[in-house]
């Protein structure tokens, strides 16, 4: 990867490598500094890059590496310069389309010249056989050879743009515009395919928006501009949907404008909406649902003549028209009559799903299943004035089929009409969005009704009648027709009737007094005669009775008021509680429609939830089959084109279904057939060349020894005259030299004196250069030995003083060792003798334990003896006598818990045991008291040691 110290370096590097035609290397050198972290901060030149960069995508068809340039320069200038970026996205869409339109004209003009040249005279072996392998014409090839690569690029181009501008705030209006040349080139080469792939991409960019909302430079719909843009874009997309014909791609982009406009909860402008509207009607006609074909009519004709200020007179009655004839192209019938219960609630919701896409709104009652209904529409259109505006001709034909009567002239007077109203329509020059209005197209239809309701009328007044006098009654279609249109009546319970064909006859059913038709004409005619009677017999008017009631007048002028009273204030209190009950009622009803509404609309979000992921599975399942058809469709092509290289027959039948695994089984076969053939070819080929070669050795024997001889002969020859001719050479040369010789001898003794002169002077300069070159090297060498004997010096004297500081070490190791093993046997012995003193201490202390324990027994056993004896005993001494002993031996005595040095101890013992033993014995109180002095105590060796 190379690298650049300015954008601008390469630039430069990448035009050189154009001029020399290495475009792929200059792609490569601008791509790796677009997509390096050294360039993110946009710079002016990053622009000039990018629009090179594009052009050699364009030129090479890298779109790949487009996608990766484009996206690493969004995140460049999405946050700096965003205008940047919508210039260099215009400059690759244009450069691409131009691209595209070039391939294409170069096509045309290929084609062009092949139609004016004589194809049969300068077609060549292999462009007929070409043609026949493939099986196209010339406009094909050339079209699959130059126009689709560069369509196909052309499209990738549209996809790669639509997803680097997806769901971006700053790039709605580019979004937008790419989109809708994406459209128009779907529309303008009828591409059906891409153009699904195209509103499935849009459709996943808005849900992804949905989906994300915390993502940065999110666009917000709910905002004038950009609702306005995302709606325009699927007005487009529905417009080139209609004109491409994919009705369902066009239902499912109203159903993306309808789950838009309930997002936003916004309605967009009236002439959008027209549009809309407009569409619906060319949808639901195309599928056949007539009846929400009326209402989307009946929409559209609010819209314009309530927005369009523009509307003439005649384009007004034109579309009232187009609403009235859709209203009675609705099929008389109920197609719900006998049907499940299952088959109902898919109907019931059906008709949520189309009422609110049309506009209209509806309860989930049971009762509110028959909303959207024929007969409520015609009533709908005479309440609001439509038919009032429609032609005459339209208003004659809904009052003959509505309102009349006529089982015999029905079809007779209905039949002009139908053929002024198929010639009326055309365009509208005030209504922009209704262009056309063609009224023809509900004329099948009408005469569909039109037999129904003669149908329905000889019911009423036939029992019996002649197939051909029905079919006689009938000129709109053959009776195989009317047999077809009356099976579904009679199914959808409309009429009674059965068809006999061994007699030829139409058998209507009579109906029972509970029939609607009979119930009906009943009630007319019993509300004729009630007022045929009234009419007849007027009812009489009673007397006054004035007279009677005057006397009681004031009692009951009394008893009225208060019973007047009592009901007024009845009724106040019914009024309450009425007003309380329908306050209750609103706020339950209007409880019960919100949590109606919550659940509808959790239903719907799961079902477009379903439905969308049902699409992913249908579109993920397509992709793949679509790629292994191609993936198939290649290895069929690859070996047809080498059957028919080899002259083989086709591997696939036509009309076969072809897959991948099928193909390469066949494959299998015949690689595995043909090299079963070569071998036997081979074998065959190498048996024909043994025996040719058998053949041309044998015949070439006595050719090839003639030749040998011949060819003996006439080299003999020729090495004869080569060796005269040799001889004859080496004569000449030794004669020139000899010549040569003789004329170089006069010149013989300079040359010796030459060499001799030469010889000295250079033997001198050898002399004299061998001579510095020992005085050289003797210098050398002395230097050499001087450095040596310095370097023997100084190792000498290093390792002199290592010496004496190694035995200066020792030494102190040695005297730090002696210090040592001193000190510790001078340790050792001291501890010795304070183990041994203390040894002594503690067996005197023993001792005088032992004493004083003997004594105290002793003098226990005195005590107890002492009552008894104390008139024995003899006269003490007196306590002043003893006094002073006592007081001597006890300053004799060491102190008690002190150390006592052992010859004064025993320098003392004998006196001490002297004056002990002359002492007289202390009393009991003085024993016990001298017993609680302090008690010998165990010093350390520290206090014992004087130092």
């Amino acid at each position: 990867m190379s690298t650049f110290a300015k954008p601008e370096n390469a630039l430069k590097r990448a035009e050189e490598l154009i001029n020399v035609g290495q475009k792929q290397d200059a792609l490569q050198a601008l791509h790796d500094l677009i997509t390096s972290k050294r360039y993110r901060a946009w710079q002016k030149p990053l622009e000039k890059i990018m629009f090179k960069y594009v052009e050699l995508c364009v030129d090479l068809r890298r779109g790949r590496f487009a996608k990766d340039g484009l996206i690493q320069y969004r995140i460049v200038c999405q946050q700096v310069n965003v205008n940047s970026l919508e210039e260099v996205i215009k400059h690759f869409m244009h450069l691409s389309t131009e691209k595209a339109e070039q391939a294409r004209s170069q096509a045309e003009a290929l084609e062009e010249a092949l139609d004016v040249d004589d194809l049969e005279a300068d077609k060549r072996p292999e462009d007929l056989m070409l043609s026949y392998v493939s099986g196209e014409k010339g406009k094909d090839r050339s079209d699959r050879e130059l126009v689709t690569p560069w369509f196909k690029f052309l499209w990738e181009t549209y996809r790669t743009v639509l997803e680097i501008l997806r769901n971006n705030s700053k790039l709605e209006a580019l979004y937008a515009m790419t989109a809708h040349r994406a459209f128009q080139f779907c529309k303008q080469y009828k591409r059906t395919t891409e153009f699904r792939r195209l509103c499935e991409i849009i459709r996943n960019h808005l849900a992804n928006l949905n989906k994300y909302r915390d993502q940065r430079d999110r666009p917000d719909i709910s905002a004038p501009e950009s609702l306005q843009l995302y709606l325009d874009t699927r007005f487009e997309q529905l417009k080139v949907a209609t004109e491409l014909e994919l009705w369902q791609e066009a239902f499912r982009s109203i159903e993306d404008i309808h789950g838009l406009m309930f997002m936003v909860k916004k309605t967009p402008k009236a002439s959008l909406m027209v549009v809309y509207y407009a569409k619906l009607t060319e949808i639901f006609w195309i599928s056949s649902s007539h009846l929400y074909h009326a209402y989307a009519w009946l929409k559209l004709f609010t819209l314009q003549k309530s927005f369009n200020k523009n509307l003439s007179q005649k384009d007004l009655q034109m579309i009232a028209s187009s609403v009235v004839l859709a209203a009675l192209a609705v099929a008389p019938y109920d197609h719900t009559q006998g049907a499940s219960h299952l088959e109902l609630e898919n109907e019931k919701e059906r008709n949520m799903r189309m009422a609110n896409l049309i506009g209209f709104n509806l309860d989930l009652k049971p009762e509110s299943r028959e909303v959207l209904s024929r007969s409520s529409l015609l009533s709908e259109l005479v309440s609001k004035g439509v038919m009032s505006c429609a032609t005459q001709e339209v208003k004659d034909l809904y009052h003959l089929l509505e309102h009349e009567f006529l089982p015999l002239d029905l079809t007779a007077k209905v039949q002009p009409m139908l053929s002024k109203i198929s010639k009326l329509g055309g365009k509208l020059a005030s209504a922009s969005s209704v262009p056309e209005v063609h009224l023809s197209q509900y004329v099948t239809a009408l005469e569909k009704l039109a037999t129904l309701r003669l149908l329905k009328q000889v019911s009423h007044v036939y029992q019996t009648m002649k197939i051909e006098s029905l079919s006689q009654m009938i000129p709109f279609f053959d009776f195989s027709a009317v047999e077809k249109i009356s099976v579904d009546a009679v199914k959808y319970k409309f009429i009674a009737m059965k068809l006999d064909h061994m007699k030829h006859a139409v058998l209507f059913d009579t109906q029972d007094l509970e029939s609607d038709g009979l119930r009906d004409h009943l009630n007319v005619f019993a509300e004729s005669l009630n007022k045929a009677r009234a009419m007849i017999y007027p009812p009489t008017k009673k007397s006054s009775k004035l007279g009677e009631i005057l006397p009681g007048l004031g009692e009951i002028v009394d008893k009225e008021h208060k019973r007047l009273l009592a009901r007024k204030s009845i009724i106040e209190k019914r009024k309450e509680e009425q007003e309380r009950q329908l306050l209750e009622m609103e706020r339950e009803e209007e409880s019960r429609k919100l949590k109606q509404q919550k659940i509808t609309e959790e239903v719907e979000k799961k079902r477009l939830a379903a439905e969308y992921e049902q699409r992913n599975k249908q579109r993920i399942l397509r992709e793949i089959e679509e790629r292994e058809l191609e993936e198939a469709q290649a290895l069929l092509e690859e070996q047809e084109k080498r059957s028919k290289r080899k002259g083989g027959k086709k591997p696939i039948l036509e009309g076969e279904k072809v897959t991948k695994q099928i193909l390469m089984e066949r494959a299998l076969s015949e690689q595995l057939r043909e090299r079963q053939e070569m071998e036997k070819k081979l074998q065959k080929l190498v048996k024909t060349m043994d025996y040719l070669e058998r053949a041309k050795r044998e015949e070439a024997a006595p050719l090839i020894e003639a030749a040998f001889q011949q060819r003996l002969v006439e080299e003999k020859a020729l090495h004869e005259h080569e060796q005269q001719q040799e001889i004859e050479l080496s004569r000449q040369r030794h004669d020139g030299d000899l010549k040569e010789k003789n004329r170089l001898s006069r010149i013989l003794e300079n040359k010796i004196i030459f060499e001799e002169r030469v010889q000295s002077r250079r033997e001198a300069e050898f002399n004299q250069r061998r001579a510095e070159r020992e005085e050289r090297i003797n210098q050398i060498i002395q230097v050499r030995k001087q450095e040596r004997e310095a370097l023997r010096k100084k190792i000498f004297f290093v390792r002199s003083e290592e010496e004496i500081l190694k035995r200066l070490r020792e030494e102190e190791e040695a005297r730090k060792l002696e210090e040592t093993e001193r000190r510790r046997k001078e340790e050792a012995e001291r501890k010795a003798k304070l183990d041994e003193i203390a040894e002594k201490q503690r067996q005197r202390e023993r001792e005088l334990d032992e004493k004083e324990r003997l004594r105290r027994e002793a003098l226990l056993v005195r005590a107890t003896d002492g009552p008894s004896r104390s008139s024995e005993l003899p006269a003490g001494p007196e306590p002043g006598a003893a006094a002073p002993a006592a007081a001597a031996a006890a300053a004799a005595a060491p102190a008690p818990g002190k150390y006592v040095p052992k010859f004064r101890l025993g320098g003392t013992e004998g006196s001490a045991q002297a004056q002990s033993s002359a002492r007289p014995a202390p009393s009991d109180t003085d024993r016990w008291s001298s017993a609680r002095q302090t008690p010998f105590r165990y010093r350390p060796v520290e206090q014992w040691w004087p130092f």
